[in-house]
């Protein structure tokens, strides 16, 4: 979100209801997640100006059930898109009808699409395929290798890798330096390094004590989201991974990865940062293996009983 303008209207003519509830919404969030939000109202708003609808006041449930048609049907959205940006409007009107804009929310009961998650894509790279790739990032430059493994073995989201400085690791907390961030939601994060990956993070900064940890091996800028991107896909195609992996894909392998390694759910949960169990169980490859069905367990169990 710019300075200039909220949900493509100058920030001088934000006057009605709807503008006001609006900018109350996206003020509860920062950066890329507001611009995210803002970007699905404006959507609507749109929509609604070519319909000569109020967003708020004028707002019904068939109305939106419409705009979910308009999203499948003329902006070909995908049923994840579409969920997406629903999500996103229902909290709007929640949060309008809590701050007394509006009576009820016409979002109460709206139909939001089933999204089916294909596995097979989110379980990132195997072992093999992930240590082939460290290898070949760690001949490549140690700006690569660093930005490889912060997250194929760290598990750090693409934004959070960009971001470490090289004076957010050199704390010691129960024995082991640790790397400090402030990650998704802005909730703080305290993560351990194993020697290999102090090592990588080490080579990265040289004889650096301050500032960006990993520079781009072209003119020594630091590292983007987009040149991260890049990175991993140039380093996929030496390793000679034929698979499309993206950064957050590198995530998906570490989480796989420590499943796969027996690591146990609840500790792979807090490793990864994620806020519900049922996300991470999503990686586990394993899990339908009828050699570990909880069946056999209780049957040698209850053996001596029944």
């Amino acid at each position: 979100m710019d300075n200039t303008t909220l949900i493509g209207i100058p920030r001088t003519r934000i006057t009605t209801p709807a503008e006001l509830a609006a900018a109350g919404y996206l003020a509860r969030y920062r950066g890329s997640t507001r611009e995210t939000y803002r970007v699905s109202l404006k959507i609507l708003w749109d929509w609604c100006a070519g319909l000569g609808v109020d967003p708020l006041e004028g707002m019904r449930r068939p109305v939106l059930e419409l705009f979910a048609r308009y999203l499948e049907d003329e902006r070909h959205n995908s049923p994840a898109t579409v969920a997406h940006h629903l999500s996103i409007i229902r909290g709007y009107y929640s949060f309008a009808e809590i701050d007394q804009y509006i009576d009820r929310s016409p979002a109460a009961h709206l139909r939001m699409p089933r999204v089916f998650i294909d596995e097979s894509r989110t379980l990132g790279l195997d072992r093999m395929e992930l240590g082939s790739l460290i290898q070949t990032a760690r001949a490549s430059s140690p700006s690569d290798s660093a930005l490889i493994t912060l997250m194929g073995m760290l598990g750090l989201r693409v934004s959070e890798a960009c971001n470490v400085k090289i004076e957010h690791y050199q704390d010691i907390e129960r024995g082991h330096r640790v790397l400090r961030l402030v990650g998704k939601g802005g909730k703080p994060a305290t993560i351990p390094l194993p020697v290999p990956v102090l090592r990588a993070l080490d080579a990265a900064a040289g004889d650096r004590t301050s500032g960006p940890l990993l520079l781009r091996n072209k003119g020594g800028g630091p590292v983007n989201r987009k040149s991260a991107a890049l990175t991993v896909e140039r380093l996929c195609k030496k390793a000679g991974i034929n698979k499309r992996v993206t950064p957050h894909g590198l995530r998906h392998s570490f989480v796989t990865a420590a499943l796969d390694a027996g690591v146990p759910l609840r500790d792979v949960q807090i490793a990864a940062r994620h806020s519900d169990p049922r996300i991470t169980a999503r990686y586990d490859r394993a899990r339908h293996n009828h050699d570990r069905h909880a069946n056999h367990t209780v049957a040698a169990f209850l053996a001596g009983a029944a």
